[in-house]
Formats: structure tokens, C-alpha cells, sequence
């Protein structure tokens, strides 16, 4: 499970059997400083609960597990999106995510 800036959604116009009504959304990973780590991901969000937008911070799932979460599991998806994250502290020091593109 890692942390997670939302930085956009995705438009699928054609879904593979079992994600139809799953949101896609565009992550980019964080260090724990809230700093960019890696390269972007697309994310499938694992319940319609999870309301999120661009600028939100998420914890997600990747590999076997990200199939799992969703309501149907086993579909070919890498990165799930499993909670919003209200907070998060690094040693006891607030962490916020650079801006996009910083």
C-alpha cells in the first residue's frame, strides 16, 4: 500500500468485461515526504465510495492485490485506488503534496 496524488481521470470509451462502472483515475505516486516518485499510473477506484479529484491524496494497491479489491475481481488492472486520505504526517510534520508539475 503506498500513497498517492490524484493528477487526472480517464475516459474509456471501450472496457474490459468487469470494469464497466469502475472509475480510472491518474496517480502519481508519492515519497514520503510528498514528493513525486516514479512515473504516473492509471488506477481503477475499488468502490463508487471513493470520491476523489485531482489534487486528492489516496492509498492504493498494486499487483495481485489491485484485481482483488474490485468488485469483480481478476480483471487486468495493475494500481487500485482503495482510500482517501484526509492527512498524512511524516515525523510528526504535515505532508503535502508538491503541485503538479513542481
Amino acid at each position: 500500500m503506498y500513497l498517492c496524488r490524484v493528477i487526472g481521470r480517464v475516459v474509456a470509451t471501450e472496457r474490459y468485461e468487469g470494469l464497466e462502472g469502475v472509475a480510472l483515475q491518474i496517480v502519481q505516486p508519492l515519497d514520503e515526504d510528498g514528493n513525486d516518485l516514479g512515473g504516473s499510473q492509471v488506477a481503477a477506484a475499488a468502490t463508487s465510495v471513493i470520491s476523489t479529484g485531482p489534487g486528492d491524496f489516496v492509498t492504493c494497491v498494486d499487483g495481485r492485490e489491485a484485481a482483488l479489491v474490485l468488485p469483480e475481481t481478476y480483471v487486468p488492472v495493475d494500481v487500485a485506488i482503495i482510500g482517501f486520505v484526509e492527512q498524512a504526517t511524516n515525523r510528526g510534520a504535515l505532508v503535502r503534496p508538491a503541485a503538479e508539475g513542481a
